[in-house]
């Protein structure tokens, strides 16, 4: 039965690809070519076309006011999803309609609507949980979810037949358009978005594409089909809008009589009986080869014998210039000798708790506490962090971080031996703690990964010899960052004298797939070297371990009556200047500091009038400052308005912005101030 094109990529599963269609109302204009978006298509009726992909190129986008927009996946703003509020009627309808991986962009979260009795346990009314597989199966499948805030962890299988009532839950992520298109359109079913951060002003094409549209947006996506015909190794991308009717004829015909041209992703979505297959550099790759994989294409004809995940430890140059990236892979063999860390606060200190070893730290800042209970720190001051896991807790579901957590602090006595001071220190405790390191063991890439909280320092103190050239080993230190999952496919050539793993995600080929191969593959894994990345893709590989952290906790509120600072002590010569009642010249001068209940006396030369301002006035607000002194308020009183205010929150912020501190400034300045001993006043500066 013909269809047109459109609705054959509505219903189509990308999972039975290849599909072949027949062309039964074909274009023709020009020779029978037809442009549509800067597409050519060839199509006449009764042409074969074998679909290999299907990708979402860009979205209509319809706005409240009715405003339609298209919106391409290149749009660099972020967006913020809409839940849908239509439900799923069974876990099948999940499975089939939303792309779910172990990816965390394709783990659903959705909200039960109703009790569900499982084997495995009880699931209740308005229990959330996370899908984080699929499995299928002949005739039946499962997927894999997660209970969310309960504890301890309830993993549980959930069968294609299980019905009920399942809705997708509120996803506080901000997610790129490309990646709406690649992990959150459900099949048949329109997704609806708010954009939280438009783009920079500077790019007018894209920044102007939303400009005068506020609210929720609809978006539609359409679709474009990598299609190849039986006589051209070229891709064919074809619109779905295109107004053309088709026949699917799968069945009729044989698939592999059809040229493959196949990119590296979509040879890693194939399934583990595709491979292994003999398959050659297309004519349409025109890119640049790194020396290992030029190597390796010198015959043109590769055997790629299976798909899988590696790890591979990211890792920066320690340099205050140019830094360069890299992805170090784990057969790397060459010894680290560890380098200090440097820990801004004391979160930062927190989080890099141990199970393995102690910390100890040295503070390079002061910092005084002025929080009850709460240590103050003067540089060279000495801590240990003792053994253990980070203090962070998880409150139904929600981690959390204290606001505060226990070390030992180093002191020794007269006759030199350490004593070891528990002392709690504040999370946001600016000491600037540098470490000192005293173990002197070398260490594998593994070894640092396996024992160490990531990041860590290390520096190369043995290259690998198997390597020719060993970039790591002229570095003067190593930043590493975290294990990241790269997918690789292994290839070798037709000797099977040489394999290599070639990343898919930093490889732009095209590979012709000729025949299946009927050798055995290889149980051992190819070579793969270090590489160097780009800033580009350096940012792109972090993006979503850095939304992964818990944010550091707020600091608490100051108290009302903190501590009285101790006064400056009076140097000699100022006291004998005091004592013969001479005038304070700026050297002698000495002036005590201001307490939280002081108050200066600033003379107005106009009128005469002396004004009492707090010594801390930045604590008021702007607009509240401009209102209250233009209905002739006093400052005093707005003080104490403030702190009222303030005393309804936890904790204690205090804004100010140039323009306010700058009129402050400007105060002070324009008006002369009376110093000196107390009840003597002295010249006016």
């Amino acid at each position: 039965m013909a269809t047109t094109l459109h609705e054959f990529t509505q219903f189509v599963d990308p999972k039975t690809f290849p599909r072949v269609l027949q062309i039964q109302s074909g274009i023709y204009y020009q020779g029978c070519v037809y442009e549509m978006f800067g597409r050519e298509c060839c199509l006449s009726t009764g042409d074969l076309l074998k679909i290999i992909d299907i990708t979402i190129t860009r979205f209509t986008a319809q706005s409240s006011s009715n405003t339609q927009i298209e919106l391409p996946v290149e749009y660099p703003g972020l967006f913020k999803l809409v839940s849908d509020s239509q439900p799923y009627q069974s876990i099948q309808e999940i499975a089939v309609s939303l792309k779910i991986s172990s990816h965390r962009l394709g783990q659903p979260v959705f909200l039960s609507c109703q009790d569900m009795e499982l084997p495995q346990g009880f699931i209740r009314e308005r229990d959330s949980f996370r899908i984080t597989g699929v499995s299928h199966e002949l005739g039946a499948g499962h997927v894999q979810c997660e209970l969310l805030l309960r504890e301890p962890k309830f993993c549980f299988s959930l069968s294609f037949s299980q019905q009920g009532h399942f809705i997708e839950c509120e996803d506080d992520q901000f997610y790129t358009l490309k990646e709406v298109a690649e992990w959150k359109i459900s099949k048949g079913r329109k997704r609806t978005v708010t954009e939280v951060k438009a783009p920079a002003k500077k790019d007018f094409f894209f920044s102007s594409l939303l400009e005068n549209v506020s609210g929720e947006l609809i978006l539609t996506p359409v679709y474009e089909l990598k299609a190849v015909t039986s006589l051209s190794e070229k891709f064919l991308l074809i619109p779905s809008n295109l107004d053309v009717e088709v026949v699917d004829v799968t069945e009729e015909f044989d698939c592999d009589s059809f040229v493959q041209p196949l990119s590296l992703p979509d040879v890693l979505k194939r399934p583990p009986e595709f491979f292994p297959v003999v398959a050659k550099l297309s004519s349409e790759s025109h890119f640049k080869l790194s020396p290992e994989l030029e190597s390796l294409f010198h015959s043109k004809q590769v055997i790629v014998h299976h798909a899988f995940y590696t790890k591979r430890i990211l890792a920066s140059e320690m340099c205050r210039e140019s830094t360069r990236h890299f992805l170090i892979p784990e057969s790397y063999n060459g010894r680290f000798k560890r380098r200090p860390r440097q820990f801004p606060t004391a979160y930062d200190l927190e989080r890099a708790r141990s199970e393995t070893e102690q910390i100890r730290v040295v503070a390079t800042r002061d910092f005084e506490s002025v929080y009850s209970g709460l240590a103050s720190v003067h540089a060279g001051d000495e801590f240990i962090v003792t053994k253990g896991k980070s203090c962070a807790v998880s409150r139904n579901g929600i981690e959390k971080t204290a606001d505060n957590f226990e070390c030992l602090k180093v002191t020794e006595k007269s006759h030199g031996t350490e004593v070891k001071e528990p002392v709690c220190l504040p999370m946001c405790l600016e000491g600037g703690f540098m470490e000192l390191v005293r173990d002197k063991r070398q260490y594998t890439i593994a070894e640092i990964c396996r024992w160490f909280p990531l990041p860590f320092n290390v520096k190369v103190s043995v290259r690998d010899l198997s390597l020719k050239v060993d970039v790591l080993a002229g570095l003067p230190g190593l930043h590493i960052e975290e294990e990241i999952s790269d997918p690789c496919l292994l290839v070798s050539n037709l000797d099977l004298s040489e394999f290599r793993e070639m990343p898919v995600n930093r490889t732009d080929l095209i590979l012709n797939v000729k025949q299946h191969w009927a050798g055995e593959s290889p149980t051992c894994s190819g070579l793969s070297a270090i590489e160097e990345i780009s800033e580009d893709c350096y940012y792109t590989l972090r993006r979503y371990a850095v939304a992964t952290v818990t944010p550091p906790p707020r600091p608490p509120k100051k108290p009302k009556h903190p501590p009285p600072r101790p006064p400056k002590m009076l140097t000699s010569r100022s006291e004998s200047a005091n004592s013969e009642n001479s005038s304070c010249s700026p050297k002698t001068l000495c002036v005590e500091p201001f307490k939280q209940d002081d108050f200066m006396q600033c003379s107005d030369s106009k009128n005469g009038n002396d004004k009492k301002i707090p010594s801390s006035p930045v604590t008021l607000p702007k607009p509240t400052l401009q209102k209250a002194l233009a209905k002739g308020r006093s400052l005093d009183d707005i003080s104490i308005e403030n702190n009222q205010d303030d005393d309804n929150d936890v904790h204690d912020y205090e804004y100010i912005d140039e323009d306010q501190l700058d009129n402050i400034r400007r105060v002070y300045q324009e008006q002369p101030i009376n110093m000196g001993v107390k009840g003597k006043p002295s010249n006016t500066i």
